[in-house]
């Protein structure tokens, strides 16, 4: 039976007995009555009180899309040794806030697995199929991906690759030897006696012309050879940036642990190499 019904049976019970007793102090008696049993019946139809759950502990942290984060290589990523599925590694290097509070303390490991790698200039671009971020205290959060990472400009090293590499040194030895050869062979002038020797010096001349035309020729080889190449390496300490193209749900109460266990004990981070080459893409 309901509330409502309960209670309407017991007014319409106390009403007739009312009705009945016809004097004042049993009117007030019923009165009272009334009031007892209507509180009673409300009584009876409250569920049993259960103890909730800490609220705290199911609360996650959403780090919107489009935050950056600002990583350094800690495994040297070799473009021509590194194929699909392959995993590439990384720390950051600055927290991650949000408001006044730190989500993504400095020290944290990146880790994620190669879809492709290419080289735009002077930096390198490294596309994942996933990542995942690995907190101090060993909570681990995926990211939802595709990602993209990119080098800061002037960090990508050049790798020919061996047999592009031999060619590279090889070119300029060629052509110093071919020029030495063509300019000895096109010069034809009488030599002239000194001392008991006799020396050609327009065919001397010729021949050193010849050495530094051929030499110059194989350079020019040899930087197209170096150039051309699509292999690039990236050496441990490369800053690398990621900006999250979907939001990132955490955990909070792992995130507070391994924030509060970086405070206490600061992880050990990757230095940033200094920059190799210039902007200008030439060589410091």
């Amino acid at each position: 039976m309901t509330q409502n019904a309960r209670v309407r049976q017991a007014v319409s019970t106390v009403v007739a007995f009312s009705t009945l007793a016809g004097t004042t102090i049993k009117q007030a008696f019923t009165l009272t009555a009334l009031l007892l049993i209507a509180l009673t019946s409300f009584a009876q139809d409250q569920p049993p009180t259960t103890p909730q759950r800490n609220a705290g502990a199911n609360t996650t942290i959403s780090i919107p899309a489009g935050t950056k984060l600002s990583l350094v290589l800690t495994h040297s990523v070799l473009s021509r040794s590194t194929h699909r599925g392959d995993d590439v590694y990384a720390q950051t290097i600055f927290p991650v806030s949000l408001g006044n509070d730190v989500v993504i303390p400095p020290g944290t490991f990146v880790q994620g697995k190669v879809d492709k790698l290419l080289r735009d200039g002077s930096r390198g671009e490294l596309h994942l199929q996933s990542m995942s971020v690995i907190f101090p205290d060993g909570y681990t959060a995926p990211v939802p991906g595709p990602m993209d990472l990119e080098s800061s400009e002037g960090y990508v090293l050049l790798d020919p690759g061996k047999s592009r590499l031999a060619g590279a040194i090889a070119a300029p030895i060629a052509g110093l030897g071919a020029g030495l050869l063509i300019g000895h062979a096109v010069s034809n002038s009488p030599g002239t006696t000194v001392g008991g020797m006799t020396v050609n010096v327009d065919r001397a001349r010729s021949t050193g012309i010849g050495g530094v035309v051929g030499a110059a020729v194989g350079g020019i080889v040899s930087l197209v050879i170096l150039t051309r190449g699509h292999q690039f390496f990236l050496d441990v300490g490369t800053p690398i940036d990621m900006t999250l193209q979907q939001p990132l749900v955490l955990e909070a109460g792992p995130v507070n642990d391994a924030v509060r266990q970086s405070t206490d004990r600061p992880a050990s981070i990757q230095p940033v190499e200094p920059r190799p080459y210039r902007r200008d893409g030439r060589c410091y």
